[in-house]
Parts: structure tokens; C-alpha cells; sequence
């Protein structure tokens, strides 16, 4: 009688097991496959949400995507309807709740209401996406040839350290801030990465720094990190170079690009738009 008992025990317990596990599944399957309801901007084509979101982008967004969001020297245009992180309502408020780690976009508090409305705006800017003029097949060429982008900039891992990673430049900068880079790369230094775990360096730009040491030595190039002690820079010739502050005696710091200015001579204005057309399909990892 006492083993029937316990049969019938384990049994049931073998049953509730199956069953909890069977429970579980169903658990994880719902959560890797929820059955939500696409999210909608409640807000399109709202007049007076458009405004709304105009004046607040204008007043929060507009110093690195441009006044009328065109782009500027840290962010992309928004006005093509062209989105590297996704192009639904809900891609696009995650983008600006969220952020994007890894790029110049932070993670923003607005009230969601708010979010919806700048939405709106930008909804309200996009033309017809139409390509950039130009053969990004031709530009490539001379990407990576005879215009010599690729000694000093990386794409997808190829090419030299001395200029800005371009792996994702079309996403990130406008076609105007792209075209400006090349014929007056002085006009506005691009951004350099700034190390997150170095709350005490100094925020880095692609300008030209020049060390001159204790024996009279000057070595010119681009810093990778710098704080009150010290400095790390690459050197002309893409060498790393790491200085203590004390052993230099000066560091100078030049409001101008190493790259050189290509004029129409050097670059005729049909390459000039070969080449952007390249650079504008560089969006890195969707």
C-alpha cells in the first residue's frame, strides 16, 4: 500500500513538473515573440503638434542636426526620410528615448507627448528620398586610389587611423557637412571619440596638435586621449605616441584639420559628387 502511495505521489509530481515546464515555454515564447500591436504616432499630421515638435526640436536637437534639421557638424539630416536605426514611429521614438550607443546621440527625458510632436515635424520635412548625384562605385575608387582618403580614414576596418572612422559616416553627418569636409576641412573639425571611462580628459577634436619635448623635438599630429597629466596622440606617420606633461615643454593646439583642402582643381566637382555618393552609403550595421 505504501508503494502504491508513493507512486501515485511521483507520478503527480512528475505530471506538475511537466506541466511547469510546459508553462515556462509558453512564457519564454510569448516574451520572444510578443504580440504587440504596431505603435503609431498619435500625433501625424497634427498642425499644431508640428509646430510643437518644430520649436522644441529647434530648442533641443537643432545644435548637432541643423536649425531645420539638414544636419550639421554631429548629426545626420533628418529631413530625407532616411533612418539608420529604423524608419517606423516606434524606431524612431526608441531612437530619441533611448538613444544610440556608440554614436554622438544621447538618450533624451522628453514627456512622450513631446516625443510624438517632434516626430511629427520631422515626418513633416520628408521628401521622396531621391539617391545623391553622383557613383558611389566611382567614388569608392577613388576613396581607396588615387584620392587617398583611405591612408588616413578606416571603413569597415580598412584604411589609416589618422582621420575619423567613416564606417558610418552617411548615417551620421549631411551631405552638405560631407561636402564642406572636403573642400574646407577646417571650416568645422569633426568630433573625436571621447573615452567614457576618463571622466577627467579633455573632449577631443580632429584638430592638429604639435609637442615640442625637452630636447627641442616637435612631433605633429592628431590627440587620442588627453588629460591634465598626459597625452597620446598618432603622429603623421600613424604612429602612436604617448607623452607625460612633465617631460614636454609645450603642447599646441591648432584650430585646424591635417587634412589637406581638395579645391576644384584638385578634385573636379563630378568626382567630388562620386565620392559623396559613396560616403553616403556608409551606414554601418543596420
Amino acid at each position: 500500500m505504501g508503494e502504491e502511495v508513493f507512486d501515485q505521489v511521483a507520478a503527480s509530481l512528475h505530471r506538475l513538473v511537466v506541466v511547469a515546464a510546459f508553462l515556462v515555454l509558453c512564457l519564454s515564447a510569448s516574451a520572444a515573440h510578443p504580440q504587440e500591436k504596431p505603435v503609431v504616432n498619435p500625433l501625424t499630421g497634427n498642425p499644431s503638434a508640428i509646430r510643437e515638435g518644430a520649436s522644441l526640436f529647434r530648442a533641443n536637437c537643432s545644435p548637432c542636426h541643423g536649425l531645420n534639421a539638414k544636419g550639421g557638424s554631429r548629426g545626420p539630416d533628418l529631413s530625407t526620410n532616411q533612418w539608420a536605426h529604423g524608419s517606423s514611429d516606434a524606431d524612431i521614438f526608441r531612437t530619441i528615448t533611448q538613444g544610440v550607443p556608440g554614436t554622438d546621440m544621447p538618450a533624451n527625458g522628453f514627456a512622450d507627448s513631446e516625443i510624438w510632436a517632434i516626430i511629427s515635424y520631422l515626418r513633416s520635412l520628408a521628401p521622396v528620398w531621391k539617391p545623391v548625384a553622383g557613383d558611389p562605385a566611382k567614388g569608392e575608387r577613388l576613396f581607396s586610389g588615387s584620392g587617398g582618403c583611405s591612408r588616413c580614414h578606416m571603413v569597415k576596418g580598412e584604411g589609416g587611423l589618422l582621420g575619423p572612422d567613416l564606417s558610418r559616416v552617411g548615417a551620421s553627418r549631411s551631405i552638405a557637412y560631407l561636402a564642406d569636409s572636403i573642400r574646407a576641412p577646417n571650416k568645422d573639425l569633426s568630433d573625436g571619440m571621447h573615452d567614457s571611462n576618463n571622466p577627467l580628459g579633455f573632449p577631443l577634436v580632429y584638430d592638429t596638435v604639435t609637442v615640442v619635448t625637452r630636447q627641442g623635438q616637435r612631433i605633429t599630429g592628431v590627440a587620442r586621449n588627453e588629460d591634465t597629466f598626459s597625452l597620446q596622440l598618432i603622429d603623421t606617420d600613424q604612429q602612436f605616441q604617448f607623452f607625460w606633461k612633465d617631460d614636454l615643454q609645450e603642447v599646441i593646439h591648432q584650430r585646424k584639420s591635417l587634412m589637406p583642402a581638395y579645391s576644384e582643381q584638385a578634385l573636379s566637382a563630378s568626382a567630388l559628387q562620386d565620392l559623396i555618393a559613396f560616403l553616403e552609403t556608409l551606414r554601418g550595421d543596420r
